[in-house]
């Protein structure tokens, strides 16, 4: 995993990868990331890079940003 991954939410809102972990209670993986205000938050892996339709044009949920 690269450092200071950002991405862009279709949304528009942008935020860090801190890392890929395991969730405890089933085992799946999940996305650690931050929001502009410091706070961490989890996703799991499949729905942070999820294809999801907004306004009829499929989009990716999360963008990688450079």
């Amino acid at each position: 995993m690269k450092q200071n991954q950002r991405f862009r939410h279709y949304k528009g809102g942008i935020y860090q990868l801190v890392c890929e972990a395991t969730q405890e209670s089933d085992l799946s993986p999940v996305i650690v990331y931050s929001a502009p205000d410091g706070s961490l938050w989890t996703r799991p892996r499949a729905v942070f890079f999820e294809q999801i339709e907004v306004n009829g044009q499929t989009v990716q949920r999360f963008v990688e940003i450079d």
